[in-house]
């Protein structure tokens, strides 16, 4: 059953991540709120799926030192993939002085191995936890900082043109 559920949440993940990229492929204007609505909101799934995780695990055995250190350690990796991804994304002003944004090869590559590098550590932690479903369940915390870093990132660079 558990494999059923992490084969769910990674089909689920796989979408989420191509929605996400085919959307920072489009030119769109730098928005002030609307680029942190969808990491508020795959956010929630995020804690929800935390929690889920660690009941999962705690139904077993006790949470090690390691499975929350490695846990952490994803969500930093997450936020510093975003940062190196708004590195990567052109921002300039528009015909009508609007700032613009839009994902480069490099921004979709960024994503791919980030997701990459996320299932090696959502395999370490589960495998470090001994039980249940924490490192897949982490997914959505991760899309979340992720996403979250790189729209803060490419907001203070559009507020410096």
């Amino acid at each position: 059953m558990q494999n059923m559920n992490g084969g769910a949440a990674l089909a689920a993940a796989v979408v989420v991540v191509g929605l996400v990229v085919r959307r920072q492929l489009r030119t769109r204007p730098v928005s002030r709120t609307g680029s942190l609505v969808a990491p508020m909101a795959i956010g929630v799934f995020g804690t929800i799926g935390i929690a889920f995780g660690i009941a999962s695990v705690v139904k077993h055995r006790p949470l090690t030192t390691l499975t929350v250190a490695l846990l952490v350690a994803s969500l930093v990796i997450a936020a510093s993939f975003g940062v190196a991804r708004a590195r990567t994304v052109k921002v300039w002003r528009g015909l009508q002085n609007e700032v613009l944004r839009k994902g480069t090869a490099a921004t979709t590559g960024l994503w791919l191995t980030s997701a990459g590098v996320h299932v090696v550590l959502a395999l370490w932690i589960d495998r470090a936890a001994g039980a249940g479903l924490l490192g897949t369940a982490s997914i959505y915390a991760y899309l979340a900082i992720g996403l979250g870093t790189q729209n803060l990132v490419v907001r203070r660079r559009a507020a410096a043109l």
